[in-house]
């Protein structure tokens, strides 16, 4: 008997959800929040319940029963960092979803969410979150910054790169824990990590601070003038935040967070032909700063996310990096499959369920 997974994945503007019997997926929808129904709650926190109603009233809609559901998986949140994995949601992580130490995110409702429709249900349902964007596996000396007031931090795409590790190592006969790799994630935010036998050793913070430019975030900036610019008195606090993340990147040169538009607008307008291989090129730099910590010892690199869709774009970064390591394009992100491929990891006895603390 296949196991009957309900997947959750809710963001800033939309509820993905998603029904797996075994590997079969058998329901998916993408529900449109618009800004002015979210506009009525003061906080993330407080949709806790217009979220869940909407989700249940889309299952009942669709004819999914959620009386046969086994399992119920959820985004994990902005909770304290953790090792790489599937965590059956406890209170522990309930309190720590509900007042999340790293801030508000749509993704903390996901095991919020799932616990409670799991409890909601006859027999023993399980809930879990799995690989948030908080997994921190990185080495001490990857920590340390320039100054002791500063300490780098573990924030990726974290659900779709080791998804997309371990789909290579099975694709090429191996597994994920005895390779060396570079993943490349290039979405709205862009992360890029070296996985060491399992572990991602070290990655740039992909939400506020770190690495190449993306869509909307500016990535790593230079220091002397965003000190300049924020004592300048012409930017509030909020304003900065927004620059280095939502209003940085792409939307800052061109007024687009579509790297579809860019892609196009490239073809016969220089200005955008040059921001856009500036990406390109930061991709390029990172992911030859990823090979250097892996010591050169790299078996593939591998690049995932929406932008990998853009063949221009990856052409470059495969002429910049190739010589280090076999290159492999994944386009897009599949995070519902990867959601429910991980519990049925557990089901098969593949990976253990972790406890949070």
């Amino acid at each position: 008997m296949s196991l009957r997974i309900l997947a959750i994945n809710p963001g800033s503007t939309s509820t993905k959800i998603a029904v797996y019997d075994g590997e079969e997926e058998t329901f998916i929808k993408n529900i449109k929040h618009p800004a002015e129904q979210l506009a009525a709650f003061a906080t993330i926190a407080s949709q806790f319940s217009f979220r869940e109603n909407v989700i249940l009233s889309e299952l009942a809609a669709a004819g999914q029963d959620t009386r046969a559901l086994d399992a119920i998986v959820g985004r994990g949140g902005l909770v304290k960092p953790v090792e790489s994995g599937v965590y059956e949601v406890n209170e522990a992580l309930l309190a720590d979803l509900r007042h999340p130490l790293m801030g508000e995110h749509a993704s903390n409702l996901g095991g919020l969410i799932a616990h409670d429709i799991a409890c909601s249900l006859p027999g023993n349902v399980k809930a879990y979150i799995t690989d948030p964007v908080v997994v921190d596996e990185m080495e001490e000396v990857a920590r340390v910054s320039g100054h002791p007031s500063f300490r780098r931090v573990s924030i990726f795409h974290a659900l779709n790169q080791k998804a997309i590790a371990r789909l290579h190592a099975r694709m090429t006969g191996k597994k994920y824990e005895d390779m060396n790799l570079v993943v490349a994630h290039l979405g709205g935010g862009i992360s890029v990590a070296a996985h060491r036998e399992g572990r991602v050793i070290d990655v740039n913070n992909a939400l506020d601070g770190e690495g190449p430019f993306s869509p909307e975030r500016s990535g790593t900036l230079p220091a002397g003038q965003l000190v300049d610019l924020c004592f300048s008195g012409t930017k509030t606090r909020e304003e900065m935040r927004r620059l280095v993340t939502g209003e940085g990147g792409l939307v800052a040169h061109l007024g687009t967070n579509d790297a579809r538009v860019v892609e196009q607008k490239a073809l016969d307008d220089p200005r955008y032909k040059l921001v856009r291989d500036a990406m390109a090129y930061q991709i390029g730099k990172a992911i030859g700063e990823m090979a250097a910590v892996l010591r050169g010892k790299v078996d593939a690199i591998l690049v995932t996310g929406g932008i990998a869709h853009d063949p221009y774009l990856v052409g470059s970064v495969r002429e910049m990096v190739s010589f280090i390591a076999p290159f492999a394009v994944y386009p897009g992100e599949d995070e519902m499959r990867a959601l429910a491929t991980n519990i049925l990891m557990v089901h098969r006895g593949e990976l253990p369920v972790k406890i949070y603390k």
